[in-house]
C-alpha cells in the first residue's frame, strides 16, 4: 500500500505557537499601505475621500485577516507556506503602491483601479487555494471553504466592475464588494473553521494594533517633515504621542490579556466563532479608528506648524476635527464591543469617554487646533488614570495571576 501524498509541505502549529518573523515581515507591507491611505485621505479631505479611505482599510484588513487564520493552523516559516506568503505579500504590496490611484486614475501608465482589483483577486485566490490544500482530510473545513468561496468571488468581481466606473457609482460598488465579503463570511457557520492556537491568534492581532499605532506616530513625523521645528510643533507632537500612548495602554494593559484568556477557555467547537466575532470583526473598528486619528493628528501638525497658511489661533474644522475625535471614539467602541463579546461585561468607563469625545466636538469648534488636541489628550489621560486606580487589583490578577 502506498502512503498518501500530502498536497502541500507544511508543519502544523502547536497550541502555544508564537508569531513568526515571516509574519512580522508580511506586516511591513500593511504598515506601508496604512500610510498610503492616510496620505490619500489627507490629500482628498472630503467626506467622500474619508469614506473611500475607510473602504480601503476594509479591503486591506480583509486581506490581512485571511492569512492570520491560515498561519494559525500551519507555521508560516516552514515548508511551502513561505513561498505562498511571500507571493501574497507581493500582491498586497502592489495594492499598496496603487492606493493613490484606487479611485482616480492618473494619466499615463496602468489603470490604478484595475491594478488593485486584479492584485486583490490574486491575493484572495492564493489564500483560498492554500487554505483548501491545508484542509486536506478535513471534510467540515473544506465544506466551509466551499461556502466561503462565493462571497470571495462576488467581492473580487464587484471590485473589478467598480474599476470601470467613476464617482459615486464606483464608491457604491466598492461598498457592495466589501459587504459581499464581510456579510458572506458572517453568515457562514463559524463552527466549520479551525483555530488551533489561542495564544498565536491573540498575539497576531495585538501586533497589528501596534502596527496601526505606529502609523499614527509616523503621521505626526510626516506632518512636520518640511516645516521648521518650533514650540507649537513640539507641544502638538508630544500631545499626539500622549494620545497614541493612551490607546496603547487601553489595549495592552488589560484587553490583550482577557481576550486571550477568553479565547483559550472557549470550547474548541465554538472557539472559531468567538475568534471571528471578537478579532476578525471587532478589531476592524480599532484599526480604522487609529488610522482616522492619524489623519486628525496630521492635520493638527499642519495647522500649528505651517504658519504661511495657518495661524496658531485657527481651529481644526470639519473633517480634520471629526477624524481626530471620532477616530478615538471608533477605537473605544471597538474595545467596548470586544469586551462584551469576550467577557460579557460592558466597558462603562470607555463608553463614557467615547461619549465625552463626541460631546466635545461641537464645544471645541472655535478652540485653536492645539487646544483641541490638548482636550483630547486630557480625556485619554483621565480614562487611563481612572482605570489604573479603579481596576488596579483586577488588572494585577489578570496580568500575573496567582503570583500577584
Amino acid at each position: 500500500m502506498t502512503s498518501r501524498r500530502m498536497p502541500i509541505k507544511s508543519q502544523a502549529t502547536s497550541e502555544n505557537q508564537p508569531v513568526t518573523t515571516l509574519e512580522l515581515f508580511f506586516d511591513l507591507v500593511f504598515v506601508f499601505a496604512l500610510t498610503q491611505i492616510t496620505a490619500l485621505m489627507a490629500h482628498e479631505l472630503t467626506w467622500t475621500g474619508v469614506l473611500r479611505g475607510v473602504l480601503l482599510i476594509g479591503l486591506l484588513w480583509w486581506s490581512w485577516i485571511g492569512f492570520s487564520w491560515v498561519c494559525n493552523l500551519v507555521k508560516a516559516d516552514e515548508g511551502s507556506l513561505r513561498g505562498v506568503l511571500l507571493a501574497a505579500m507581493g500582491a498586497m504590496f502592489v495594492i499598496a503602491l496603487a492606493i493613490p490611484e484606487a479611485f482616480d486614475d492618473l494619466p499615463g501608465g496602468l489603470p490604478g483601479p484595475v491594478v488593485i482589483a486584479v492584485a486583490y483577486f490574486a491575493f484572495r485566490a492564493m489564500h483560498l487555494w492554500l487554505f483548501w490544500l491545508i484542509a486536506d482530510g478535513d471534510k467540515v473545513l473544506r465544506r466551509t471553504l466551499l461556502r466561503f468561496a462565493p462571497s470571495m468571488v462576488a467581492g473580487t468581481a464587484l471590485l473589478l466592475v467598480a474599476s470601470q466606473y467613476e464617482g459615486t457609482t464606483q464608491t457604491l460598488l466598492w461598498g457592495a464588494a466589501l459587504a459581499a465579503d464581510y456579510v458572506g463570511t458572517f453568515l457562514i457557520d463559524a463552527r466549520g473553521w479551525r483555530l488551533r492556537s489561542a495564544a498565536h491568534f491573540a498575539e497576531r492581532h495585538a501586533l497589528v494594533i501596534i502596527i496601526a499605532l505606529g502609523e499614527s506616530i509616523v503621521a505626526i513625523g510626516v506632518g512636520v517633515t518640511d516645516l521648521p521645528i518650533s514650540w507649537p510643533i513640539l507641544i502638538a507632537s508630544v500631545l499626539g504621542l500622549v494620545v497614541t500612548s493612551a490607546l496603547w495602554w487601553i489595549y495592552f494593559d488589560a484587553t490583550v490579556h482577557y481576550g486571550e484568556k477568553a479565547l483559550a477557555a472557549e470550547p474548541p467547537e465554538t472557539r472559531p466563532k468567538l475568534a471571528r466575532d471578537a478579532y476578525t470583526f471587532l478589531h476592524f473598528p480599532m484599526v480604522a479608528g487609529v488610522v482616522l486619528l492619524a489623519l486628525g493628528l496630521k492635520k493638527v501638525l499642519e495647522y500649528v506648524g505651517d504658519t504661511e497658511h495657518h495661524h496658531l489661533d485657527d481651529p481644526l474644522k470639519g473633517i480634520g476635527l471629526y477624524a481626530l475625535f471620532f477616530g478615538v471614539v471608533l477605537y473605544l467602541l471597538g474595545h467596548v464591543g470586544f469586551k462584551w463579546r469576550t467577557t460579557h461585561q460592558v466597558g462603562i468607563s470607555r463608553l463614557i469617554t467615547a461619549a465625552l469625545c463626541v460631546a466635545a466636538v461641537p464645544l471645541l469648534a472655535h478652540v485653536p487646533a492645539l487646544g483641541q488636541l490638548a482636550v483630547l489628550a486630557a480625556l485619554m489621560i483621565g480614562l487611563v488614570a481612572f482605570e489604573s486606580v479603579r481596576f488596579a487589583q483586577e488588572r494585577e490578577l489578570l496580568r500575573h495571576g496567582d503570583h500577584a
